[in-house]
């Protein structure tokens, strides 16, 4: 189907881009990432496109970048998460926080998306927590993705501890785990902690 569209910016909101594409508008739904990164009307502009059939409509979405058409339809995968809330999650986060909250298993943050209760984000990363790694972040996204999975899913000594400890202080389960990837999983409780500390302050 339609995989991708370039052509001339015609028209632009906060919702929605107008493509001109040989002389045929395509209305496409779009995240507000994606509009932000817009040029002025009239200017060329590529977007990855996901047509979205229902019975009583064909709506069309657009995106930036490949990875965030990835992570919506990674997202959209998830039975309750349709593409309106896909789109929400990914007006409010970029791929790749995303993908760091779900191997991360923060559902909190994922909670601050408009129309996402804790019901859908648990959901959300139950579901897609073994698929996340699948996304392509690019080669330093992807190590990242990957060492903060092995980071969550520590829940028993050192690094379970300073996880615990972290959430204490009010940093939510991807920033602490983001934070204590990047430390040697043989040191420490105090060492864990005081060095995802300082990581989180440089920030």
């Amino acid at each position: 189907m339609l995989y991708s569209l370039n052509g001339i910016l015609q028209y632009k909101d906060q919702k929605i881009a107008v493509i001109d594409c040989g002389g045929v508008g395509f209305r496409c739904l779009c995240t507000l990432n994606t509009i932000a990164g817009l040029p002025a009307t009239g200017q060329k502009v590529l977007l990855y496109t996901f047509l979205d059939v229902k019975e009583d409509a064909l709506d069309l979405y657009g995106f930036s970048t490949l990875q965030e058409l990835e992570c919506f339809k990674l997202l959209t995968s998830v039975s309750g998460v349709g593409p309106k809330f896909g789109l929400s999650m990914l007006s409010s986060y970029t791929p790749d926080r995303i993908a760091l909250c779900i191997a991360s298993g923060d559902t909190k943050t994922l909670t601050t998306c408009p129309h996402i209760g804790p019901k859908i984000a648990g959901r959300i990363v139950n579901e897609l927590k073994d698929k996340v790694q699948k996304l392509d972040l690019g080669q330093a996204g992807g190590a990242e993705l990957s060492a903060v999975g092995q980071a969550a899913a520590a829940s028993t000594g050192a690094m379970g501890d300073a996880i615990d400890a972290l959430l204490a202080l009010g940093y939510t389960q991807s920033e602490a785990a983001v934070a204590l990837a990047k430390l040697d999983p043989e040191a420490d409780v105090e060492e864990l902690i005081k060095g995802a500390l300082k990581a989180l302050a440089g920030r």
